[in-house]
């Protein structure tokens, strides 16, 4: 077999989400040679469907300490505490940068940015971009951006199938059409895997083929056991809204006033508590009832603040401005991932991650809200200007070819993690799911396993409490070796 053909950068960038997005343009505007591997064409990544808005203290009533604060209070003593004070004290700045780059932030009639409350924050710090249709504004913008920029190479509808690992070091990747592409450094932004979950809020994609990838090639992954799961996702019931199940409903919408109802009619839960302890309210609820779903109720919200969400429910069949919202809890967003330095560089040399993909220890057991986004252009500007100080190698030639693509999961894999790997876990359960066929489920089944406690979206019923002797400790689980408890400063 010929040998793959090569493509030269001095920064290799896979996925073109946000996080990518951002982190190849800060590579870019520094000088340097970008290769962006995107899976899909540009704008199409699952932050194009993001409700939520970036979290950064901007209001003169708020601080980057308030943040931090809040921030920790949500990560349920698994925050670690460095990487949430880096993200508090950037991420003005960042939505400053943003706004360079030309995206437009919602404002209000003096012309000064209008910032929503969510769950979890003491404060209106949330800055949107059409409302519910942030991701989907941000990522247009930076596609744009990155298409009319000459130093990015944009390899669209390819994947990454393995990267190009030289006497233990990483020097590039191999793509699935062949081609290899030799970088300085490998930046990974692939997003998450709360697709392996039967019930989600993710596109199909969204399966941990990122993690994977490093993992293969050397790097440690850690906190796989800290999956999500948001309150209010659509649930399809009595045959209706079948095509809307598991749209997300940004909680933007019970900052502005929307409220959870019960089989009754009643408020059960504090709509405005971090999402673990609404989740699992309602998973309470639903437990106690039999029902399929809680109702939300949004009709006193004004539709024109999030169109994106009105406009899908009645596709669905559904107005809310006159209908209640049926709602359960869905996976939603990794908290764990290739674990990383506050730089985002893994255990592997040359090798990083920002976004969804990595885990610096921001988010804890308890991801507070929308941080996910403002965490994308935090460390991918970090990573950016850190990948650049990579050395020149001797790499020699690219490898024939990449090890075999892992095969999707199975609707029974992702009924396993479901049922073994939901809200609650029992040990038994778990040690099922770690001999499930599939390589991330059984590295999640492992990282739960050696979490002996229930801390924020991990439930362990045998185990139904927090062991404060595991405060800021992450489970960590390196190629070949069983996952640990490890602690983070």
């Amino acid at each position: 077999m010929p040998r793959a053909s090569l493509i030269e950068a001095d920064i290799a960038v896979v996925g073109a989400g946000a996080a990518g997005l951002f982190t190849a343009l800060t590579a870019a505007r520094a000088g340097a040679r970008v290769a962006l591997v995107s899976a899909t064409p540009l704008a199409e990544s699952a932050s194009y469907w993001a409700q939520g808005g970036v979290a950064a203290a901007l209001a003169f009533d708020d601080s980057p300490a308030r943040h931090l604060e809040d921030t920790m209070v949500a990560g349920r003593g698994a925050v670690r505490p460095s990487a949430a004070e880096i993200l508090c004290a950037e991420a003005p700045a960042r939505v400053r940068e943003l706004e360079a780059m030309g995206v437009r932030f919602d404002a209000d009639r003096r012309g000064r940015l209008a910032l929503g409350l969510e769950g979890g924050h003491g404060a209106r710090r949330i800055a949107h971009a059409g409302g519910s249709s942030t991701g989907r504004r941000i990522t247009r913008q930076l596609s744009a951006v990155a298409a009319e920029d000459r130093r990015v190479e944009i390899l669209e509808r390819r994947r990454a199938t393995g990267l190009w690992v030289t006497d233990g070091r990483c020097v590039g990747l191999l793509c699935d059409d062949q081609r290899a592409v030799a970088s300085h450094a490998v930046i990974l932004a692939t997003g998450g895997a709360a697709a392996l979950w039967a019930r989600t809020t993710n596109p199909p994609g969204a399966v941990g083929g990122g993690l994977l990838v490093a993992h293969r090639a050397g790097a440690r992954l850690a906190d796989l056991e800290l999956m999500q799961f948001h309150p209010t996702a659509v649930a399809a019931r009595d045959g209706r809204l079948a095509e809307a199940d598991g749209f997300l409903i940004t909680e933007a919408i019970r900052g502005e006033g929307a409220v959870l109802l019960d089989a009754g009619g009643e408020r059960f839960v504090d709509e405005l508590a971090p999402r673990d302890e609404v989740a699992r309210a309602i998973q309470a609820r639903l437990d106690e009832t039999g029902a399929a779903a809680v109702d939300l109720d949004m009709r006193a919200v004004a539709p024109a603040r999030f169109p994106n969400v009105v406009n899908a429910l009645r596709r669905a069949g559904l107005d809310p401005q006159r209908d209640l919202v049926p709602v359960a809890p869905a996976a939603h967003y990794l908290m764990g991932g290739i674990a990383t330095d506050l730089d985002a560089r893994s255990s592997l040399p040359g090798l990083y991650a920002v976004g969804e993909c990595a885990c610096t220890g921001l988010h804890g057991a308890n991801r507070l809200a929308s941080n996910s986004l403002s965490e994308c252009f935090v460390w991918g500007r970090r990573a950016a200007l850190a990948g650049l100080g990579e050395p020149p190698v001797a790499r020699g030639a690219p490898p024939d070819r990449a090890a075999a693509a892992v095969a999707p999961p199975t609707p029974e894999t992702r009924a396993a993690l479901w049922r073994h790997a939901g809200l609650e876990r029992t040990p038994d359960g778990l040690a099922e799911l770690a001999g499930d066929p599939h390589p991330l489920a059984r590295l999640v089944a492992g990282c739960a396993l050696a979490r002996r406690e229930s801390r924020g979206a991990h439930r362990r019923v045998d185990h139904p409490e927090v062991d404060p002797a595991l405060d800021g400790h992450h489970a960590v689980v390196a190629p070949g070796e069983p996952a640990a408890m490890e602690h983070w400063a």
